[in-house]
């Protein structure tokens, strides 16, 4: 039986949030047309309950966000990879186990004639994010980065 990729689901976003502030926006938008006009309280309770859920929708929005700056991580670490393998003909997993993602994301600036040599060099001593940059001579800027 082939291997199952798990479905991956971010508790806080699609169990929380999202229900609740469906729940929310569609109950307290029904209720506020019904008492929409009248000037007690009532109508004031239920304006508020519609806006806290189009707040929590906006909270959703830029939950979003977060999966996209997931995303792009992992392009990153797939785009080092990729250029280590072209320039030393090597694969980079045995080094990449020993690094962090900081570490990795700072590799990115480094020329393709320095890169092998500092990914190895950051493995082996362990180096900090800012050690790498500090060794880095050819800089490989990233305007594209969010």
């Amino acid at each position: 039986m082939a291997a199952k990729n798990p479905v991956q689901l971010y508790l806080w976003h699609h169990f929380v949030l999202l229900p609740a502030a469906l729940i929310l926006a569609g109950y307290g938008i029904t209720r506020y047309v019904h008492v929409a006009g009248d000037d007690d309280q009532i109508a004031r309770l239920w304006f508020t309950v519609g806006a806290l859920a189009v707040v929590g929708l906006g909270v959703l929005l830029m939950l979003r966000q977060h999966y996209a700056l997931t995303l792009q991580d992992r392009i990153c670490r797939l785009e080092v990879r990729q250029r280590y393998f072209e320039v030393s003909g090597q694969r980079f997993a045995p080094l990449e186990k020993d690094l962090s993602l900081k570490q990795i994301l700072r590799l990115r600036l480094a020329g393709d004639a320095e890169l092998p040599a500092l990914a190895q060099a950051a493995a082996k001593e362990k180096l900090s994010p800012a050690d790498i940059q500090a060794r880095i001579n050819d800089f490989q800027f990233d305007t594209m980065r969010v």
